[in-house]
């Protein structure tokens, strides 16, 4: 699916609160006087003059070693063009954010105002001492061959130009699976390959280097075939010159056993698929529309094998499957470049990989539990964790037995932990539930339509079909919004209470039935029916929507009582309780109760941990729970100590499976070395915890919002736990980007309550 982008949005996501996408953040204090001395003047001379004496101890006293350079002069950005070095800024600080996501890598992006190569090459070079690492981007060919070459041979960090070698490794991967499906062998192949820049010519090298031959490649530019015939050719161009008398895609494409299109779209026709060799690999990866769509080509023949560079259809060829795992084995060994062995390295890793039983979180994520080795799964899925465990030991392996690594990793279980702890090991937790929603999305009503920040999620929920959104407000007022604003709500149903009489008379009754002997009277449910969190509670109850999302406007008690007393809570439930996901540089922690419970007694806190327990276990991850106080293991009297040791008393003999520990102190609860050191027994000791309970709804309250605001997380939620069907609070004043994850999480409630209730 492709995702519609409107003008106004991408502006603004990019000039929001602080303009662009990265920042420079300290990992050191410089909370006072001594740590300024020590950071600058004139404690940094000390490791200025070590580095002096070596310059390898860069990497012990620098960012040096974690640190890479995107670099580009903005002549070959996708999709523009040659837009200039200053336009090509937002596209650098976007490769910049990915290298963080996926590899815990950072990044300075480096926009150079220079078109001749052999000056471009000289301002790279000299920016050695900087980086660890220099990928090039957008450098249009055939210029970006030299530029790479050159910098290759003259520097002793890794660079690597990734238009050319991303695509490369990615659809190579893809290549050598299919090929093990259909019982193929590489050197016996007739290859055709439409497009002759950076990355076609990448793709093509690396295909020999796997065993193709070269002279079953024919490439074809957009004048045809590039054969010896042609006087016109460049360098890197003449180097593919067939000897042949063809001279059009068409008739090169007959018999061939790959196509490879990295051009435009829609320039095969079903006539020149139906003309390939049987079993024949289609790998169409012009963006956004393939060389041939993909329903077409699938409906053209029945042995295809297929890939494009979409995400809405199998065998996504995607770089973000290689750059970041690549650059990160690289730098952890230190590698002076990036070879052909480590590259090679990376094929094997990403094919094999493939191969592998897929985890039931990525399942989750897609929504498809027949995951499975074969033609629609030749890679990885881009979300799947086990990529940088994989990917990058396998190039640093790569790196050390090809004699380019200047230090060598001994412990490679370790290596794999570290590589967990560099971006989190559940850090594409949203990633995977807005892919999970996706598969199957769910009819959420949103109770606070009049809301332009509710309209606007909206939005997004619609064209990235995540959900299918409910309007309850002023149709008046939400249709003057929607056209003030510019927006496209046409798929998304409006309802004006104000025009509902027969159903607000129709859940009135309903109400009434189940209220009248708590003091309601048919009077009081028709006027409190066309209140939209009472309709909007009616409607999930009736089945009418999926999942109910409000609490932007309103404070959370009175948010949250309609659906109690509409929908009401799970059987054998006792109370409801709030959860946060709390994410920082540190990993992704739980917290509970922090919206509802004022303060629970022991047997209350045994059910907020159940609850919670089985809240972090839908997010596909093992919860490891602390139940928290101001003493560690009885070190202080007092009644929360007493209160939280019983409760975890409680809940081990009632949850005897669960990681569970307490009385503890919230600091020592997730530092692993304070425990290990004074409380061995600790049985979060090895790992620390993830989820944490507090004992009173003020310290959880306080806590997740003095992390917020100065701590600098990102709190996802609340996520209310224990309702009989999907409803979900948001915080007063929520973000947009907020709002969209929670209608994500609200759509996946509502998926597992479906499966759990099939009859509904």
């Amino acid at each position: 699916m492709a995702i519609k982008i409107r003008k106004e949005d991408a502006l603004n996501y990019h000039m929001q609160n602080q303009p662009g996408k990265i920042e420079v953040v300290p990992t050191k204090s410089l909370s006072s006087q001594l740590d300024l001395a020590l950071a600058y003047s004139p404690g940094v001379a000390e490791p200025c003059k070590e580095i002096e004496k070596n310059k390898d101890d860069s990497y012990k006293y620098t960012a040096k070693g974690n640190l890479v350079g995107v670099i580009s002069n903005g002549t070959a950005v996708l999709g523009l063009g040659n837009i200039g070095a200053d336009a090509s800024k937002p596209v650098m600080e976007g490769k910049g954010v990915l290298f963080k996501k996926f590899a815990g890598i950072d990044v300075f992006d480096i926009e150079i105002n220079e078109e001749d190569p052999d000056k471009f090459i000289e301002i790279v070079k000299s920016l050695e001492p900087t980086f660890g690492g220099i990928n090039l981007e957008d450098i249009k060919a055939p210029e970006s061959f030299k530029i790479e070459q050159e910098l290759r041979d003259k520097m002793n960090i890794p660079v690597m130009h990734d238009d050319q070698h991303g695509t490369a490794i990615i659809s190579a991967s893809a290549l050598l699976n299919a090929l093990e499906i259909i019982d193929k062998k590489i050197d016996e192949i007739k290859i055709v390959v439409n497009g002759a820049g950076a990355a076609a010519i990448a793709c093509a090298k690396l295909y020999i280097a796997l065993g193709a031959s070269k002279k079953n490649i024919i490439m074809c530019d957009s004048k045809g075939v590039l054969n010896k015939k042609r006087t016109n050719l460049d360098e890197t161009k003449a180097e593919f010159a067939s000897d042949t008398e063809l001279d059009t895609l068409q008739e090169a494409i007959k018999g061939a056993d790959l196509f490879l299109g990295l051009s435009v779209g829609d320039i095969l026709q079903p006539e020149d698929i139906k003309a390939m060799a049987k079993d024949p690999i289609v790998f169409a990866l012009a963006n956004p529309n393939p060389e041939i769509s993909y329903n077409v080509a699938m409906d053209t023949r029945d042995d295809i094998i297929m890939a494009t560079g979409r995400s809405d259809h199998p065998n996504q060829v995607n770089n973000v499957l290689g750059f970041p795992y690549i650059f990160r084995g690289a730098l952890d060994v230190r590698a002076t470049s990036i070879n052909e062995e480590m590259k090679l390295a990376a094929v094997h890793a990403i094919a094999d990989l493939a191969k592998q039983a897929v985890p039931e979180l990525v399942n989750k994520a897609y929504g498809d539990n027949k995951i499975q080795f074969g033609k629609e799964y030749l890679i990885p899925k881009p979300l799947d964790p086990r990529l940088i465990t994989t990917i990058s030991p396998a190039v640093a392996k790569a790196a050390m037995d090809s004699g380019v690594a200047r230090i060598s990793i001994n412990d490679w279980d370790k290596y794999h932990v570290e590589l967990q702890q560099r971006i989190g090991i559940d850090e594409k937790l949203m990633s995977r539930v807005i892919s999970r929603a996706k598969k199957d999305p769910q009819r959420v009503v949103f109770a606070e339509a009049h809301d332009l920040k509710i309209l606007k999620a909206a939005q997004v929920l619609q064209d990235e079909k995540i959900a299918f959104p409910i309007l309850l407000g002023n149709r008046t007022a939400i249709q003057q919004l929607i056209e003030e604003h510019q927006l496209d709500l046409q798929e998304c149903t409006i309802i004006d209470t104000a025009e509902e009489s027969e159903k607000v008379e129709k859940y009135a009754q309903a109400y009434y039935e189940k209220r009248n002997r708590k003091g309601v009277t048919l009077y009081e449910a028709k006027k409190l029916m066309r209140e939209r969190n009472m309709f909007g509670s009616m409607m999930v109850e009736n089945d009418e929507a999926d999942a109910l999302i409000s609490g932007l406007t309103k404070d959370y008690p009175k948010t949250i009582l309609p659906a109690l007393q509409i929908i009401g809570m799970e059987p054998q439930v006792k109370r409801v309780a709030g959860m946060y996901i709390i994410a920082n540089k540190k990993g992704t922690f739980f917290f509970a109760d922090t919206t509802v419970n004022v303060d629970p007694t022991p047997e209350e806190l045994v059910d907020i941990i159940g609850m919670t327990a089985r809240g972090v276990k839908f997010f596909d991850i093992e919860p490891r729970i602390a139940v928290l106080s101001y003493s560690n293991f009885g070190s202080s009297k007092g009644t929360i100590p007493a209160k939280t040791k019983k409760a975890v008393e409680l809940a081990k003999q009632k949850f005897p499976d669960l990681i569970i520990d307490g009385d503890i102190q919230a600091n020592v609860a997730v530092n692993t070395e304070i425990q290990k050191s004074n409380y061995p027994f600790s049985s979060l000791a090895e790992k620390g915890a993830n989820t944490l309970i507090f004992p009173n709804l003020a310290s959880g309250n306080i806590a997740y919002k003095l992390l917020m605001e100065i701590g600098g997380a990102e709190a996802i939620g609340p996520i209310l736990l224990g309702m009989n069907k999907p409803v979900h609070i948001l915080q007063l004043g929520s973000s947009i980007r907020e709002i969209v994850n929670m209608a994500a999480i609200a759509v996946v409630d509502a998926q597992s309550y479906h499966k759990n209730h099939p009859t509904t």
